[in-house]
């Protein structure tokens, strides 16, 4: 998904001006899936927005950094040990499912450590994670 985290824009002190801005910023951020490559993206979201830039216009983008995704196989053993654990605690087994989320370090873990990592969440579908009203 791509991900408009916030705009600024004109003028935002006390009062109002009636003047058109001259600059404006926004901070966007991508999150992948599979095997697509953070530095594809990049390059084709830059060639998305010079495609319609206009021609007085111009535009900069600053601190282009990302983590590719990281997937582990539920054939992992890990998940079965994991399992049993949250099933000592809970009366029903634990139900796996794959989940979108960025967390670079377990890209880290996987590529440069050869680990895997299992992440357990607890919540609910209706919990807007991440939402205003998380």
């Amino acid at each position: 998904t791509c991900e408009i985290n916030g705009m600024t824009s004109g003028y935002t002190g006390a009062g109002f001006k009636t003047v058109l801005p001259s600059q404006a910023s926004a901070k966007i951020s991508f999150r992948l899936v599979g095997t697509q490559d953070p530095q594809a993206i990049l390059r084709a979201f830059e060639a998305h927005v010079q495609a319609r830039m206009p021609a007085d216009c111009k535009y900069e983008i600053l601190g282009a950094n990302g983590s590719p995704a990281t997937m582990m196989g539920f054939e992992n053993p890990v998940f079965e040990a994991a399992r049993g654990a949250l099933s000592d605690e809970w009366p029903r087994p634990a139900a796996f499912i794959g989940c979108g989320g960025s967390i670079p370090i377990a890209h880290f873990f996987q590529s440069e450590m050869g680990m895997d990592s299992i992440l357990i969440g607890f919540g609910r579908d209706d919990d807007q994670i991440h939402s205003p009203n998380e």
